[in-house]
């Protein structure tokens, strides 16, 4: 293999790795609300261990930052909703390479925690969120975009 070669097999690698890295949840995320299509707030999720987790960085509207959780029935009651940990316990799919999911989700508009699986679309530009009780048929998808 001569110079050249081995240049754009390291910047293939380097592509494919990056391509990679993109279609996890791990990142900056912007929620849309269902009922006005505005921005809601922004999320990070991170990976320690294989296990993903996040929280609420920002909230859009400056009148709700300061926002409690009320309506939380867990030790997530009354914390501000900002810095919360709304995502826990996501780990890849065995059967399905494209999902990740085995955790829970929080709504701290109405306190209520359901089971979610995340799966990146649009080579991990957007990242389809499904909250749902029991069985992911019985729930309800958001798309979020990502920040970085």
């Amino acid at each position: 293999m001569n110079k050249i070669q081995a240049i754009v097999a390291g910047l293939v690698l380097a592509a494919t790795g990056a391509a990679w890295a993109q279609a996890t949840p791990a990142g900056l995320w912007r929620t849309i609300d269902d009922e006005s299509g505005k921005e809601k707030s922004l999320v990070r999720i991170v990976e320690k261990d294989g296990i993903f987790t996040a929280k609420v960085e920002k909230i859009a509207d400056p009148a709700k930052a300061a926002e409690v959780c009320d309506k939380c029935s867990d030790e997530r009651k009354g914390q501000p909703i900002v810095g919360m940990t709304i995502l826990r316990n996501v780990k890849a799919d065995a059967q399905d390479k494209e999902l990740w999911d085995g955790g829970d989700i929080l709504d701290p508009k109405n306190g209520k925690v359901y089971k979610v699986r995340l799966k990146p679309i649009e080579a991990g530009k957007k990242l389809e969120v499904r909250g749902y009780i029991g069985a992911p048929l019985f729930g309800r998808t958001q798309t979020w975009i990502r920040v970085e």
